[in-house]
């Protein structure tokens, strides 16, 4: 399916920085293009990701955040959450989920893209990391039905945040999913958020291997490069406007 279709809204949940950049950059900056509101959530900082001699935690947490700012600036995106949850360690608690609900219920999205939480086997020679599979996990239990459910963390009530139904969820699927954004427009944008990620980078550019995999997911269709996802639809139109309009 290759239809461009721009949600008003959408928060990007993920474990680290740069999982949106290798992820789905491309996408979220055509919809920030086109004047869609978008919010990142990322559930650590990647302190434990830059393996130097001398690195602290602290140290690493303010180089990897700066980094995420810049590569959101770079697709277009202003606004950029961090929950600071232990790097390497996630695990899907209650207490993550009630953060995201928290995020969620403040932002009120009509889209959230997030990984998939049953992926382990990425290809032959790729296992995926368990930060990936708690922040996939946490997010879609904080989506549903926990966000939307007014007797769920009834708490947060007093910080003035009320239910909120998000519309669709979007699951990056990496070549393997069943709807296509076409981001022949915006490929340049994906590759130069992810180089703001130098301390990750290093020597490396990552622009030849991008543009080979965004090649690889866009074979067959109408467009040059894409990014695929498994698309869910929680709300029809009609009950969206309803809702969104209450």
């Amino acid at each position: 399916m290759n239809t461009f279709y721009i949600p008003e809204s959408a928060m990007i949940i993920v474990a680290h920085p740069d999982d949106i950049e290798f992820g789905c950059a491309g996408t979220v900056a055509r919809w920030a293009k086109a004047g869609a509101r978008i919010a990142y959530v990322l559930c650590t900082s990647g302190d434990v990701g830059i393996d130097e001699p001398g690195m602290t935690r602290e140290r690493a947490t303010e180089i990897r955040e700066a980094e995420s700012r810049a590569a959101a600036e770079v697709a277009g995106v202003t606004e950029v959450v961090f929950l600071r949850e232990p790097d390497g360690l996630l695990q899907a608690t209650l207490e993550l989920r009630k953060k995201l609900v928290r995020e969620i219920r403040r932002f009120r999205p009509e889209v959230v893209i997030t990984g998939d939480p049953t992926v382990l086997w990425a290809g032959d020679d790729y296992i995926n990391h368990p930060d990936h599979r708690a922040a996939a996990l946490a997010a879609l239990d904080a989506v549903f039905p926990a966000a939307g459910q007014p007797n769920l963390f009834e708490e947060l009530a007093v910080e003035g945040l009320r239910p909120h139904k998000v519309r669709k969820v979007y699951v990056t699927e990496f070549g393997q999913g069943s709807f296509f954004v076409n981001i022949d427009e915006t490929i340049d944008v994906k590759v130069a958020a992810l180089r703001a990620h130098r301390s990750q980078m290093k020597d490396w550019d990552p622009e030849e291997q991008i543009k080979k995999w965004a090649r690889e997911t866009a074979k067959g269709k109408e467009m040059m490069y894409a990014e695929s996802f498994r698309v869910v639809t929680l709300l029809d139109d009609e009950t969206w406007a309803r809702n969104n309009h209450k």
